[in-house]
């Protein structure tokens, strides 16, 4: 490889490392159906005490599931407007781990990992023992 090839991969990952860097998953994400590929609900990822929470604060045409009927605890039979779907994630580098969020649509809770793709797209990986062993979301940033 020579020294400009080199210089010019270098100078394009130093850009893309740049632009994400300095992003933040706070904000407004569309999550997106897993099955159908439709749009669900937005979710509003908010910091509270230094750690991340996620509440939906609207629900589009394609939700399924308006109410957390089988969810544990508090969050059992309310509307899925009124509790946090993603609760305790803590920031570890550009990673946020550490925390859970709840399939309403079963009510299981898993243990959560999400990162910025990029500027507009977030993995969220939900996952029981170890991360190999989940699903991923592509949530898509609205604000």
């Amino acid at each position: 490889m020579t020294k400009i090839k080199f210089f010019s991969i270098l100078l394009m990952a130093l850009f893309f490392i740049g632009n994400i860097t300095g992003q933040s998953v706070l904000g407004v994400w569309k999550t997106i159906d897993d099955k159908t590929k439709e749009p669900k609900s937005h979710v509003k990822l908010y910091e509270k005490n230094g750690k991340l929470f996620g509440k939906v604060i609207k629900l589009l045409p394609a939700a399924t599931t308006k109410v957390c009927i089988d969810c544990p605890g508090d969050k059992k039979g309310k509307s899925l407007l009124d509790i946090d779907i993603v609760w305790d994630m803590k920031k570890d580098g550009k990673v946020y781990d550490d925390g859970e969020i709840v399939d309403p649509a079963n009510g299981k809770v898993y243990s959560c990992k999400m990162y910025l793709k990029d500027k507009n797209t977030l993995i969220v990986r939900g996952y029981m023992g170890i991360s190999l062993l989940g699903r991923s979301q592509i949530w898509h940033r609205v604000e």
